[in-house]
């Protein structure tokens, strides 16, 4: 039985659907969401995703009867489980098409790094987060690249170590999501934010994404300037950028929404 529900379209959702043990993830999941974002993400029809979930909580993170599993295995397996965590978490966040969470609920652990490796977050306002692996002697390493871009440094100091709960305008405030919403106003937000994405041009947002990955937290030095240069004389000379510009003064639709 999948551990998804995905609805496939121009903006496609794909959902977690293991309410029954607050949507946390085993190697299972790990393999279908991997599978799922990297197919997505090469789909030409799918324009944004949507990574959504059912129940009270959106993910409680790595899946308690996993976890038992893996205190059998040798350093080995323990590495090469690991690694597959790390590859899902890597396809989301690099995935060519923009990605959305849209956060029902609770969010625990791993699940921060779901949310962290989307590329925007919209949180109902009941939503608690909780970065809780030092509690049970463990550490959040594999989602820490991802959480640690998504909150910043300061915050992550706070949260890591504390295992501190904290709630929806909390993480506004640290800019973990960006928009906190009442649950009747959730699926209003998350369509305005996925039509503005459908409104755009896919070219553009695709290479934003990459320009986004290439320039977050580097130096400013002659090969970044160097770069950006090159990525803006190759994005006016493509044909969606041609075609945006002469629409925008021609006072008419651009192709991809005509």
């Amino acid at each position: 039985m999948s551990t998804l529900n995905i609805q496939t379209g121009v903006a496609t959702t794909v959902t977690l659907s293991r309410p029954e043990v607050r949507n946390a993830f085993n190697d299972e999941v790990i393999t279908e969401l991997t599978q799922a974002f990297t197919t997505l993400g090469q789909d030409p029809q799918v324009r944004a995703i949507v990574l959504a979930a059912e129940g009270p909580a959106f993910c409680a993170g790595a899946d308690l009867n996993w976890m038992l599993r893996m205190a059998d295995y040798t350093h080995a397996e323990n590495l090469a489980d690991a690694g597959q965590l790390a590859e899902m978490l890597r396809v989301i966040y690099t995935c060519p098409k923009p990605t959305l969470a849209r956060i029902q609920g609770d969010v625990y652990a791993g699940g921060l790094g779901l949310v962290a490796a989307c590329d925007m977050a919209v949180s109902v306002d009941t939503a608690g987060f909780c970065l809780s692996e030092v509690k049970l002697g463990l550490i959040p390493a594999t989602i820490s690249p991802y959480v640690i871009r998504a909150m910043g440094a300061r915050a992550a100091h706070r949260y890591f170590l504390t295992a501190e709960r904290f709630d929806a305008a909390e993480a506004l405030r640290i800019g973990f999501v960006h928009a906190v919403v009442s649950a009747d106003q959730l699926d209003t937000k998350v369509a305005e934010l996925t039509q503005s994405l459908l409104n755009a041009s896919p070219n553009a947002v695709k290479a934003c994404k990459t320009l986004l990955h290439e320039v977050a937290g580097q130096d400013i030095d002659a090969a970044l300037i160097a770069r950006t240069v090159a990525g803006i004389a190759d994005i006016r000379a493509s044909d969606e950028g041609r075609e945006g510009v002469s629409s925008f003064l021609a006072k008419r639709k651009p192709s991809w929404l005509s």
